[in-house]
């Protein structure tokens, strides 16, 4: 995954910017489609940005952060064809897109601190999908928007 889309919310800025300072790093192209200050503003507009992004195919993958990553990871689920975890730990990151190909990771600002989260994203775009028995289990789950 090299073309990755990351967004957050005001709660979220500052591990944002080490995220893509990060991933950049990594030799990945990022595009940022906010927020860019502290002021106060509303996580379903960047959940949904970045989401739709990596729907349209114009990214990889997708980070996504707030202030515990419920309400982003919310928000980025509702676009058709993502699967956004949110992940607090490696081996759920790991786990994510083995068993789930998830697309989009989300992560809380004000639950894990910055180097926990850089582990996180290495770990989220590293594994690989398993696919075999999971590709059923990935398929309903997507076939769920469509009823």
């Amino acid at each position: 995954m090299k073309k990755i889309v990351v967004g957050c919310d005001h709660a979220a800025l500052q591990l944002k910017n080490a995220v893509i300072r990060h991933l950049e790093e990594r030799g990945c192209e990022v595009t940022d489609v906010g927020t860019y200050t502290e002021d106060s503003c509303d996580y379903p507009d960047y959940g949904y940005a970045a989401a739709k992004k990596v729907a349209d195919g114009d990214a990889d993958a997708g980070i996504v952060i707030c202030g515990t990553g419920i309400g982003i990871s919310i928000s980025a689920n509702k676009v058709k064809g993502i699967r956004c975890a949110l992940c607090g730990d490696l081996f759920s990151a790991e786990m994510t897109r083995r068993h789930n190909d998830a697309n989009m990771l989300a992560m809380g600002a004000r639950v894990i601190d910055e180097k926990l989260a850089l582990q996180i994203v290495d770990t989220f775009l590293d594994t690989p999908f398993e696919g075999g028995r999971h590709e059923r289990r990935v398929r309903k789950m997507m076939d769920i928007e469509n009823k």
